[in-house]
Order: C-alpha cells, then sequence, then structure tokens
C-alpha cells in the first residue's frame, strides 16, 4: 500500500472512529462534517440497515438534500465499520428524490 493510500485509510479510520462516537454519546455535541450536524445522522441509519430497510424518514431526505455528496462519498470505505450497508446508501439517495449522484457514490457495493 503506498503512502497516499495509507494515509487516506487512516483518515476514514478517524472519521469513522468520530462518528461511532457520536452516535454513542450521551452529551449534545455538534459537528458538522460535508454540510451535516453529525447528530443528525441518526435520522438516515434506519434506511440504510438491515436487510430491508425502512423507506427514509422526511427528515433524513431533506439532511442528505442539503449536504455536499461529493464530500460523503469519500467515506464510503467507513461504511462498513459502522454497520451500515453501502449498498443501500445508494437506494437512499434515489429513494431522497437525489438525481444528480455523484461517481464516488454510483460505485457503492457490499
Amino acid at each position: 500500500m503506498d503512502t497516499n493510500n495509507t494515509r487516506t485509510l487512516v483518515k476514514f479510520a478517524a472519521l469513522a472512529i468520530v462518528l461511532a462516537a457520536l452516535v454513542l454519546m450521551e452529551e449534545p455535541t455538534s459537528i458538522t462534517a460535508c454540510n451535516i450536524n453529525a447528530n443528525h445522522l441518526e435520522k438516515c441509519r434506519p434506511a440504510v440497515i438491515g436487510d430491508n430497510p425502512p423507506s427514509p424518514i422526511k427528515e433524513c431526505c431533506e439532511l442528505l438534500q442539503a449536504a455536499n455528496l461529493k464530500c460523503i462519498c469519500r467515506f464510503k470505505s467507513v461504511l462498513p465499520v459502522l454497520a451500515v450497508y453501502p449498498s443501500k446508501v445508494q437506494a437512499l439517495l434515489s429513494k431522497c428524490g437525489l438525481t444528480t449522484i455523484p461517481p464516488a457514490c454510483q460505485a457503492l457495493r457490499n
């Protein structure tokens, strides 16, 4: 693995740890990444986990519509650490009516 890939992997791992910690924290702490308040990510979680996830709620879709998708898609390799099915993310974006999906998100797979 070259140095650039190692650095990228370390960044993704750090982001995963931060996001996981935010989900587990009881105190309201707000970190914004990719135009998304990390505390609000839980609104979308049910729609991307499990074998037959439910449709996303309105608040989830509003969150994604305001997000910087190109930025979010850069972190797709972290999704398995967060117990999120990557293939469900692309479906979620479509269910929320997002038609301009960045190429990095179009390649999401389990």
